[in-house]
C-alpha cells in the first residue's frame, strides 16, 4: 500500500504519540513540516479519517465525555505500511517538481534584469525560511530524532539553494552587456 507524502506524515505522527487533529495541528506547526509538505489545516481530519478507513489508525472505545476528541493509534498494519513506505522515500531518488526550474527553463521571456530581481527576492524568501526553520529548530522541549533530521537536511538543502542563488545574484556586479552574455552562457 503506498502512502502520499502527506498520509505517511500524518501516520507517522500519530505512531510517535497517539493523538487527535488539534494535537496533530499543533506539532506539525511547531515543527514547521509545512515547509517541506503540503498539509492544510483543514486537510487533517480528512487525512486521519481515510488513514482510518484503511485500517491504518483506529480509535479506541471510550466513554463518551461531553467534549471528548478522538484519539487515534496507529495499527499493527499502519505501523508496518508506514515503515515500509519511509524507507522507500528515504532510499528511492524520486523527481520532485521544482517550479523554480520550469521558470529557469522559460528565461527566454525575461529581461536579465527581471531574472536577477526575481532572484534577489528568492533569495530574500529563502533567508527568512531558513531564519524560520533554525528558530523552530531551538524549541525548549527536546525534537525527536525524526524532527532533527528533517531540521538538518532542509537546512542544508536551503544553504545549496542560497548558495547558488548568491552566485547568481552576483551577476549584476558585470557590465550590463556581459550581463546578457553569461545569462545565455550559463542557460
Amino acid at each position: 500500500m503506498e502512502l502520499t507524502p502527506a498520509e505517511l506524515t500524518v501516520l507517522g505522527l500519530v505512531i510517535e504519540r497517539p493523538q487527535h487533529g488539534y494535537d496533530l495541528e499543533q506539532v506539525i506547526e511547531q515543527r514547521g513540516i509545512r515547509q517541506w509538505t503540503d498539509i492544510g489545516f483543514s486537510s487533517i481530519y480528512y487525512l486521519l479519517a481515510k488513514l482510518e478507513r484503511r485500517g491504518l489508525l483506529h480509535v479506541p472505545k471510550a466513554p463518551a465525555a461531553a467534549k471528548s476528541r478522538r484519539v487515534f493509534h496507529p495499527t499493527a498494519e499502519g505501523r508496518r505500511v508506514a515503515a515500509r513506505n519511509a524507507l522507500a522515500f528515504i532510499a528511492e531518488a524520486r523527481p520532485h517538481p521544482q517550479p523554480l526550474l520550469v521558470g529557469v527553463a522559460n528565461l527566454t521571456m525575461l529581461t536579465a534584469q527581471q531574472y536577477e530581481q526575481a532572484l534577489r527576492t528568492r533569495l530574500a524568501q529563502l533567508e527568512a525560511r531558513i531564519a524560520a526553520v533554525q528558530a523552530a529548530q531551538h524549541v525548549p522541549d527536546a525534537l525527536p530524532r525524526a524532527a532533527r533530521e528533517v531540521f538538518s537536511y532542509s537546512l542544508s538543502m536551503m544553504d545549496a539553494e542560497r548558495q547558488w542563488l548568491a552566485t547568481r545574484v552576483q551577476v549584476s556586479h558585470d557590465e550590463p552587456d556581459r550581463r546578457q552574455d553569461r545569462l545565455q552562457e550559463d542557460a
